[in-house]
């Protein structure tokens, strides 16, 4: 049984998290938000669910914005994670899509403080170290280790489900780490 304690920066609260333990990836994004949720037991990952919530550009940007929490409401309903990981904004030479990824990525945490599930943010390459060993990996590279990782027969498309997948992963490292800290 795995068990560890994750105070959360919102409320600061001990969270218990037992094995099998539900991990929740989120790849944020305006027009598209990539979801991964895996299933982590005695080391061993697998994959429950994965996609990706798209918006059409021609809505209105709060309805966009609606959209995304009520699909993100009813995944956290129906799967029920006990942690979730959001990939950090990176740096975007588009301020707009900037702009949009902020606004979806406050949606996020918000929905998720909301359901009390405690956030691990992380850095893309963070993720990228995690996943396959090196912070500079490619896109490829990137998307043939998750599938290997969690046997699939091909890397999962959309891209966005295979980054926010990766997420996942990169949590569940940190997971097991804390782990190991917390109980000797």
């Amino acid at each position: 049984m795995f068990t560890s304690k994750i105070k959360t920066k919102s409320e600061r609260a001990t969270t218990a998290v037992q094995s099998p333990a539900r991990i929740l990836g989120l790849d944020p994004g305006y027009g598209r938000l990539g979801y991964g949720l895996i299933e982590e037991e005695k080391g061993v990952l697998r994959p429950v669910s994965y996609g990706c919530f798209e918006t059409a550009a021609r809505e209105d940007r709060g309805y966009r914005l609606q959209i995304l929490r009520s699909n993100l409401l009813a995944l956290l309903k129906r799967h029920r994670p006990a942690v979730a990981g959001v990939e950090q904004l990176f740096f975007s030479k588009n301020v707009k899509t900037a702009l949009g990824v902020g606004e979806a990525r406050g949606v996020i945490l918000l929905t998720l403080a909301e359901e009390r599930i405690p956030v691990f943010e992380v850095s893309p390459q963070q993720v990228k170290l995690a996943v396959t060993g090196y912070g500079k990996a490619g896109k490829r590279q990137m998307q043939t280790m998750v599938a290997k990782l969690l046997g699939l027969v091909s890397p999962p498309k959309p891209d966005d489900a295979a980054d926010a997948l990766a997420v996942a992963m990169a949590v569940s490292q940190t997971h097991r780490t804390l782990g190991r800290l917390m109980n000797g």
